[in-house]
């Protein structure tokens, strides 16, 4: 058997489509699909400068796709990737919890354990179920306050 340029660009098409099983982000699966596509213009018997012109077409119409309307169906619902850190748990309240195996205490947003510091003490140990008041981050770590009988 004869190796060609066809075969190359499915190989390609494979790997990529494969190695989509490891991110889950969908963007391998569409630059899998888009290789496929200019296997199909090398079957069709394109030279290979329009097969690397096909592929970036490919590409630059199937990547933004599946991250933009493809993506979000497969996401759990309720949940906003990207939103942690940029202001939209400001003033939400949370209840400290104690890591397991430090004893640290912090608060769970959007699901990930973070540290945290008292804005007007710089306290960063309080009792697990302490009700505060998210302000910022600092880094990785949740700046709050504890709420006060006038707050609740």
């Amino acid at each position: 058997m004869e190796w060609s340029l066809t075969h190359f660009w499915l190989i390609l098409a494979l790997v990529l489509s494969l190695a989509e099983l490891t991110s889950g982000v969908l963007v391998l699966l569409a630059l899998g699909i888009a290789a496929a596509l200019t296997a199909l213009l090398t079957a069709l018997g394109a030279p290979f400068e329009w097969q690397l012109v096909g592929m970036g077409v490919f590409s630059g119409i199937l990547v933004p796709i599946a991250i933009r309307w493809i993506k979000p169906r497969f996401s759990p619902k309720g949940v906003a990737y990207g939103t942690t850190g940029t202001g939209v748990e400001q003033g939400k309240q949370y209840r400290t919890l104690k890591r397991d195996f430090d004893g640290a205490s912090g608060i769970k947003v959007n699901g990930d354990f973070y540290r945290l510091r008292t804005s007007d003490t710089g306290m960063t140990e309080l009792p697990a179920g302490t009700e505060v008041i998210f302000e910022r981050f600092d880094g990785t770590t949740a700046v709050v306050h504890t709420i006060t009988q006038k707050e609740q």
